[in-house]
Formats: C-alpha cells, structure tokens, sequence
C-alpha cells in the first residue's frame, strides 16, 4: 500500500528500511522523504514503522515494552 502519495512510499519501503538497520523515524525521513512534504501520513508512517520496528525485535528475539520511540545513540552518548 502506498503511505506516502507525495513521494511514492510503500509500507514495504518503510518495513524494507526498518529490516536494513533504519530503527529512527528521522532517519526513515530522510532515506525515504515520508511524510515530509504534506505531512498526511505521518501518522500512518509512524504506525507503519513502528509495527516494522516490533516485528524486527521480535524476529531477532529482542522484547521492548515499547518501541515507539528510539533514542539515538549519539544522544545516549551526550
């Protein structure tokens, strides 16, 4: 299905990125422009790339009470 109309992003975009190692939704933006123009989907790619996010820890036996927001090392760090 396509979230984002204004630059063509798929759910399998966003759950392909998520599976290649992109676990920020900054991140995601900037790789793939969702939700950045209009922003209408924002809140369908947020969903999108949170489910993606539980299904990667999930497939790689991590267990997260929530995986709505993550923290980037580089702040983790500061």
């Amino acid at each position: 299905m396509i979230v984002c109309l204004c630059h063509r992003v798929s759910d399998r975009d966003i759950r392909r990125n998520v599976a290649d190692g992109v676990h920020n939704f900054d991140v995601l933006q900037d790789e793939t422009q969702v939700a950045s123009a209009c922003g209408s989907c924002h809140d369908c790619a947020r969903d999108v790339f949170n489910e993606a996010l539980r299904h990667c820890a999930a497939s790689h036996g991590v267990t997260c009470a929530s995986t709505s927001r993550v923290i980037p090392i580089a702040q983790l760090a500061a």
